[in-house]
């Protein structure tokens, strides 16, 4: 049976660029090439770091004395210390041509986003705790002690576990990377929600959070000039700021990147700059990870006590004595005092 072709209008055809297969090769070389280098530099960095702290609060002198924002404290760094310990397994990912077995990419995906999302929670209750001490002191009278803080800590570590739980409900090994295999009825729906619940958990609802506590702690230690509060005030910005520079460029493209599902970025140039872009904002936010512990160093007078103690049990072998200073230090040990917020902000 014969067949006839249709006719071609050759003198009006429009190619169609949307049509051809957008390569990222060369993007995804690029990540190859730099992501392992600064993830070995940020596992570095936020293990010891975050080390320290464990060991300044959770193991050094004085830690039987410990107030609710030593263990918030405590808590965060594990939170950091958990997301870092992805980054090696994330790095032989992204240099691996075989990528990772089913259960490893679960897995890993699952501590990093309970690591993600207590990280989050712990910087913004330590936030609110600063600001229910400062501003509003009265309140502050109960509830701050160091099994409030524990009790507080679970609920957070819980929180994140729910959190996390639909992140990870669908990950897993497709065509050699780790990706979110859905269902058919889930094709569309499902990486709406976790983009969803990504931003708005773990980033806009605590930065609004983060937001209005610094403000209203920054009026109250206006006031007054004191030089103590105005190094409080300074570690109170540096945490916000740091979060908010960190994580914001990130979560944008996030933004963007869900959109791309519904064909928002029709054209390859632009897929391939949101892609490098990503990647970009990817190592930033990462970086988060490991800046706690600097800021709490350069910028907390408490903290650096908690250092100089432990390296004084190190070096004498033993507990050294308490001296009046690291007995008085702001927020050591539970008090009825409401000038404690006046004299600690973060730390």
């Amino acid at each position: 049976m014969a067949t006839s072709e249709p006719a071609y209008d050759l003198e009006n055809f429009e190619y169609d660029t949307s049509a051809e297969a957008c390569s990222l090769e060369d993007v995804v070389a690029l990540g190859a090439l730099f992501l392992p280098v600064w993830y070995s530099l940020v596992f570095a960095v936020g293990l010891v770091g975050n080390t320290l702290v464990v060991l300044a609060v959770g193991c050094g002198p004085g830690r039987r004395t410990r107030g609710v924002t030593d263990v918030y404290l405590l808590n965060l760094a594990l939170s950091d210390l958990l997301f870092v310990a992805t980054l090696p397994v994330w790095t032989h990912y992204v240099i691996s041509p075989t990528g990772l077995p089913h259960a490893a990419c679960a897995l890993v995906t699952t501590l990093f986003f309970v690591g993600f999302f207590a990280g989050v929670f712990f910087v913004t209750l330590i936030s609110v705790d600063r600001y229910v001490a400062i501003v509003r002191p009265a309140a502050a009278l109960g509830g701050r002690s160091a099994s409030h803080g524990v009790t507080r800590s679970l609920g957070v570590w819980g929180a994140a576990l729910l959190a996390a739980a639909p992140q990870f409900m669908f990950t897993g090994r497709s065509q050699g990377e780790c990706l979110g295999v859905y269902p058919a009825s889930l094709q569309l729906v499902w990486p709406v929600l976790r983009a969803v619940e990504t931003t708005l958990l773990g980033f806009a609802l605590p930065a609004l959070v983060l937001t209005f506590c610094s403000c209203r702690i920054t009026r109250v230690l206006c006031v007054a000039r004191d030089p103590r509060k105005t190094r409080a005030l300074r570690l109170v910005l540096l945490v916000v700021v740091a979060f908010l520079v960190f994580w914001t460029p990130y979560q944008v493209l996030l933004v963007l990147d869900t959109l791309r599902l519904f064909d928002f970025f029709p054209d390859c140039t632009a897929r391939r700059e949101l892609r490098l872009a990503l990647t970009l904002a990817e190592t930033l936010a990462f970086s988060h990870c490991c800046l706690n512990p600097i800021i709490y160093t350069f910028a907390g007078d408490r903290f650096r006590g908690y250092l100089r103690q432990l390296a004084r049990k190190w070096l004498a072998g033993s507990d050294p004595p308490q001296s009046p200073r690291s007995e008085s230090m702001p927020g050591a040990s539970h008090t009825l005092d409401t000038s404690e917020g006046n004299r600690s902000v973060l730390l």
